[in-house]
């Protein structure tokens, strides 16, 4: 799918993509002119305000992105997540869903991610086993951190957005 004429939009939507490096994901939401506002600032949310810690919450997206099939999605989060202290060994195990080598933490949630994303919902004793160390706050953040990469990961799919002609702005 082609990129859309950034020129041909509204100077707010250009400033969006330009202020976030102009990344090919932010780019192809501009097919979606009305959404990508909302889009934007919910990913924006989930980044900069998410009570998860920085290298949980990057476990989980890369998880999503290696369920989903959805290689630009895994490719720009495992560079975020190394930039937050994510070891390879939590790295390779979003690629596998194995716990093995993982901090209690780190598993529980990959566990969790992979519930949400086969079943959709958690059970009494899965949501209680990530309350021994997340608060409900953190909790509800991982829950909406999965469902929104899930979003995404369809989005970028469905639109075939790679890295190319990109520099990436995670070194």
């Amino acid at each position: 799918m082609e990129y859309p004429d950034l020129s041909a939009l509204p100077a707010e939507l250009r400033e969006a993509v330009s202020r976030r490096g102009s990344l090919n994901v932010f780019r192809m939401i501009m097919h979606s002119p009305r959404l990508a506002p909302g889009l934007l600032e919910m990913a924006d949310a989930i980044l900069q305000h998410n009570s998860l810690p920085d290298q949980l919450r990057e476990l989980a997206i890369v998880r999503v992105g290696h369920v989903y099939g959805a290689p630009y999605e895994v490719h720009h989060h495992q560079n975020i997540g190394r930039l937050v202290g994510l070891g390879q060994a939590a790295l390779a195990a979003a690629a596998t869903g194995s716990t093995e080598g993982l901090s209690q933490e780190e598993a529980s949630v990959l566990r969790c991610t992979d519930r949400l994303l086969a079943r959709h919902t958690l059970s009494d004793a899965e949501r209680a086993e990530a309350l021994e160390f997340l608060t409900v706050e953190q909790l509800s953040d991982l829950v909406i951190t999965v469902g929104f990469y899930q979003l995404v990961s369809n989005f970028l799919n469905t639109f075939g957005v790679t890295t190319e002609g990109e520099t990436s702005p995670y070194r």
